[in-house]
């Protein structure tokens, strides 16, 4: 009989009161600092460096901008340079140097609205290729940006003339596991998913879950595609096996309705891909294990390859402030440490135990 500590434990290890509202959380690699991205009450962008030192998080630099900022990442940085790329509420993607944060190294007008999502691969050794940033934006638009190029996106995946724009709230980069191949998930507000082919420019499948998609994430950016995790509206999230695709029915999938409120966030543990963390709109934290079936894909009476989903199963949940935790990143570097900010104007650094018997 497993006895209650034997499961993994989320501890609240430093909590950290803020004066401004966090939208983004992100540990700098490589490193024990993290990144919190947010606005002002008086309506500017700030950005702040903690370093997490005797069980406190001492504040390290701080700069104020002139636009809100609502996220970042690492992802299409080298590990040398560890620069980070943000998106504002006025549609700008900027690249800044850590060290020298009073002009970026890399700005463009990315989108007409502000950008809701940002996702970056090719950088910090995970996935092959070039060094790429997708940007999704309330305009409807999903763009692709290479840092070494001014001003053109590498793709602009946007409505056809005529067709409604749909604001998107969420994207993520997978399938980079060779110099040619990857794709761009992207989930819109009335619950569409999208999954984009950039080596041969096509949509390559797309679903609706009923709901608006808060968060998309692939297991690994850096593997042929295996699992895809959506979260929406509603507390409901769902895992599609997207190794193999049926040409009719598409990726088999297996849903779990887990919070009462929105699912926010959803992160895979850098250290082991098949247990992955859901953020909740009532302050709540769950920890999810994916089970894999016995066989992952049967034939279909046409003789197709149909993908047969596998289960989860909640390993440990916890209850942290009564508002919404709007962003959540593990360490890449120390498992089971992890960042996580709300509305509460809080960010916490939290220790998950015993991940490894998961």
């Amino acid at each position: 009989m497993s006895s209650p500590l034997s499961k993994p434990q989320i501890i609240a290890h430093i909590q950290k009161s803020l004066n401004y509202t966090v939208f983004d959380s992100k540990w700098i690699p490589c490193s024990a600092k993290f990144v919190c991205l947010g606005n002002f009450a008086r309506g500017t962008g700030v950005l702040q460096i903690y370093e997490v030192q005797h069980g406190e998080a001492q504040l390290i630099k701080e700069v104020e901008k002139a636009k809100p900022i609502k996220c970042g990442t690492f992802g299409a940085s080298s590990l040398q340079q560890r620069h980070i790329a943000t998106g504002d509420f006025d549609g700008n993607l900027h690249i800044w140097n850590l060290e020298a944060l009073d002009v970026p190294v890399y700005t463009t007008k990315a989108h007409k609205e502000i950008v809701n999502s940002i996702d970056g691969v090719g950088g910090l050794g995970i996935g092959d290729g070039a060094p790429e940033i997708v940007t999704g934006s309330r305009d409807g638009t999903v763009k692709v940006w290479d840092p070494r190029q001014k001003d053109l996106p590498v793709a602009n995946m946007e409505p056809v003339e005529g067709e409604t724009k749909r604001d998107c709230w969420t994207v993520a980069f997978g399938h980079a596991f060779n110099d040619q191949d990857r794709c761009v998930c992207a989930g819109y507000d009335n619950g569409d998913i999208k999954l984009f082919d950039l080596r041969n420019m096509s949509l390559r499948w797309e679903t609706n879950i009923k709901n608006g998609v808060c968060c998309v994430e692939f297991d690994r950016k850096d593997i042929n595609m295996n699992k895809l995790v959506a979260t929406s509206l509603e507390g409901k999230f769902h895992v599609f096996d997207t190794r193999t695709q049926h040409p009719t029915k598409g990726f088999a999938s297996v849903s779990e309705k887990a919070h009462k409120a929105t699912i926010w966030q959803v992160r895979h543990l850098p250290q082991n891909r098949d247990i992955f963390m859901t953020a909740g709109g009532a302050g709540n934290l769950h920890l999810w294990k994916y089970e894999y079936p016995a066989q992952r894909s049967k034939k279909d009476s046409d003789g197709a390859d149909v993908g047969v989903a596998g289960s989860v199963s909640l390993l440990q949940n916890a209850t942290l402030s009564t508002q919404p935790i709007a962003s959540l990143d593990w360490s890449p570097d120390k498992q089971g440490l992890c960042v996580c900010s709300g509305f509460d104007q809080t960010v916490r650094v939290l220790i998950v135990t015993k991940l490894n018997v998961a």
